[in-house]
């Protein structure tokens, strides 16, 4: 019948009835990674006609590129199409391509079949010498040379039954289905024929029904090479460019999953690894997508979240035409409010796209919280300026009205900036990660107190470790025994698996979840998929828990101007909700003629948790609050 969107003719029959009716089957497939490619090579051939280089063409890469095959022995396949596993990472290691042809077959052994059966280690073996290549006739050789005598590809079944039986290329390839579909009755016709076109050609019979009993067995896993050739090809193409270009392909790649918070954070993570600066978004320099200058990514507009194609449309345009935005009164008088209303505007204040509007010596915590303070003023000052021009008011010297700014900071209304923490947290809502910083900076000098080995360097020694970090992804999942979890843990020096089972799940569940900063005690084992360790744990801690157990005690620092009357009501007003065992207190007071320990009782002692350090440190001061490991103070994160 015909579709009635397209007009196109449109069959009802499966593949099969297809098939049989004489029609011929094509499968297209659609590949992101194609779009990638493409906006990575417009990239680049922007920057080499720039240079005043010829354009690269992507067909013509030289397919035995050093550069690519160190990328791809180093098994630094993230975004690397088809190879960016574990589990393929692993395989790329053992295997160390050096040719096309073992990417092809890379491709091919990667799949449950092969690698169940052991051919993916015959391979390896073979290539590497380990074992010797044989070919059990020498009308083989030629058809198995390139890959060290093992049957991987079904064309290779194909070749077999020309070149010793005689076959023609269709009766081959109904070998081959036969040998796919292993229906007795075909498969014991396809035997008789193969075996008497071998004794015609002179093979030995015995030698014969050994052949056709390895090509039986080898069809069940044997790939399809043209299908692997061309998937080789595309990888072999995203890994070249990674090798060349790593900015254009990265901004290539971000951009085609920017939607994707998960991904994003894994090629976050990749470019900074790979030595790249990723710039924040930036009104003044961003496009929707993410792009590439130099050795650095641009963040792109359109993955902040709230923010769609038409404001970025719409803040390029004005760019373009009017120049960089000044400031953010400026912003809001050349960006139509019904293109970007208020939500918008304080979605890129808070994801740090307007950073680039900062004053002189101004940080970025200042400079965020002044403009979200200065925003409705901004906006309402555009607000007006746009109706005045609709209802035609004009200035005494014939221009349109002249907008009223806002007025700037005056001594007396002090803009308090953001903390560090209120910041990574308003990134986290607008970009779905942390981009300028990482929460677990604020714990690492006092989890390294009692946790001295970062997860970079842990090592599967014998006996319980502890290991800290902040929780980065948490999967749960249900299988014989009972439910289960695999959780990342990151500690900004690389990252761990945590498998937690039975018991030690079911007892502390409730503390997995993401951005969790927690404590961990377990066997470190080596991972089989990848060259780093991971966790089976036994015990699990919160920061908090993690103080109560191994902190010494809690220090307040007080200098003798601050020792006003209501000193021990302020104190005992911030200690009282806290008082629920766990660290002992202790004032150390500093005067100019003398200083004194005063030590509180034990009804005075605390769970020191974040909520309670950070009321201490707005009270007293950040460095006037202190933990103490092993008998030293380390200063109390919060």
């Amino acid at each position: 019948f015909v579709d009635e969107s397209g007009g196109g003719l449109v069959s009802q029959f499966d593949k099969d009835d297809v098939e049989l009716a004489g029609l011929v089957k094509f499968d297209f497939l659609g590949l992101k990674t194609l779009t990638i490619i493409n906006w990575a090579v417009q990239a680049i051939n922007r920057r080499r006609l720039s240079a005043g280089e010829s354009e690269l063409d992507i067909e013509m890469l030289p397919l035995d590129d050093a550069r690519t095959f160190d990328l791809l022995r180093g098994a630094d396949t993230t975004a690397v199409f088809q190879l960016e596993s574990r589990g393929m990472k692993d395989l790329i290691r053992r295997l160390q391509p050096d040719v096309f042809e073992d990417l092809i077959a890379i491709l091919a052994l990667f799949r449950p079949g092969p690698l169940q059966a052991g051919m993916a280690d015959e391979y390896i073996d073979r290539k590497h010498g380990r074992t010797a290549v044989e070919y059990a006739h020498p009308k083989l050789e030629p058809v198995l040379r390139n890959t060290y005598g093992t049957i991987l590809y079904q064309e290779q079944v194909m070749q077999i039954a020309q070149v010793l039986a005689g076959y023609t290329l269709g009766q081959a390839d109904l070998l081959r289905r036969a040998m796919g579909k292993k229906k007795p009755e075909e498969m014991a016709k396809q035997r008789e024929l193969f075996n008497a076109g071998a004794l015609e050609r002179g093979v030995d019979p015995a030698l014969a029904k050994h052949i056709f009993d390895q090509m039986e067995v080898f069809a069940g896993y044997a790939f399809n090479k043209s299908h692997s050739a061309a998937y080789a090809l595309v990888s072999y193409q995203t890994a070249w460019l990674k090798a060349h270009y790593p900015a254009e392909f990265m901004a290539a790649v971000m951009s085609a999953d920017m939607q994707n918070t998960d991904k994003v954070v894994v090629f976050v993570d990749e470019v900074r690894s790979m030595g790249l600066t990723l710039e924040t978004p930036n009104i003044n320099l961003s496009g929707y997508r993410f792009t590439a200058d130099a050795d650095r990514v641009i963040y792109g507009l359109g993955a902040v979240k709230g923010v769609g194609e038409g404001p970025v449309a719409a803040i390029v345009a004005s760019r373009e035409a009017q120049g960089p935005f000044r400031d953010l009164t400026d912003f809001c008088l050349r960006i139509d409010s019904r293109r970007a209303n208020k939500r918008v505007v304080e979605a890129l204040i808070r994801s740090g796209a307007m950073d680039c509007l900062a004053l002189t010596d101004e940080d970025v915590d200042h400079v965020r919280a002044r403009l979200l303070a200065q925003l409705p003023a901004s906006m309402q000052s555009a607000e007006q300026v746009a109706r005045d021009a609709e209802s035609g008011m004009v200035d005494l010297f014939g221009g349109p009205a002249a907008p009223e700014r806002p007025a700037p900071e005056s001594p007396g209304a002090r803009i308090v900036p953001m903390t560090r923490r209120e910041r990574l947290e308003a990134e986290k809502d607008t970009l779905g990660l942390f981009l300028t910083g990482h929460p677990i900076d604020d714990y690492l000098l006092e989890l390294r107190a009692f946790c001295p080995r970062p997860i970079a360097e842990l090592r599967p020694d014998k006996g319980k470790q502890l290991v800290a970090g902040l929780v980065v992804s948490v999967r749960v999942m249900r299988g014989r025994r009972g439910d289960m979890a695999f959780c990342v843990l990151d500690d900004r020096s690389g990252r761990t698996e945590l498998a937690v089972f039975g018991e030690a799940f079911e007892q502390h569940k409730t503390k997995l979840h993401k951005d969790a900063v927690l404590v961990v005690e377990g066997e470190v084992q080596k991972d089989e998929y990848a060259d780093t360790c991971k966790v089976r744990v036994d015990q699990i801690l919160t920061i908090d828990e993690a103080r109560q157990r191994f902190a010494d005690g809690l220090e307040i620092c007080v200098a003798g101007e601050q020792l006003h009357e209501d000193f021990p009501q302020r104190l005992q007003q911030l200690l009282q909700p806290h008082c629920k065992g766990g660290c002992a207190v202790s004032i150390l007071y500093r005067g100019c003629d003398a200083q004194a320990r005063l030590s509180l009782g034990p009804r005075w002692r605390v769970s020191p948790s974040d909520e309670l350090l950070g009321a201490l440190r707005a009270e007293f001061g950040a460095p006037a609050v202190r933990l103490a490991y092993k008998g030293r103070p380390v200063a109390a994160s919060a």
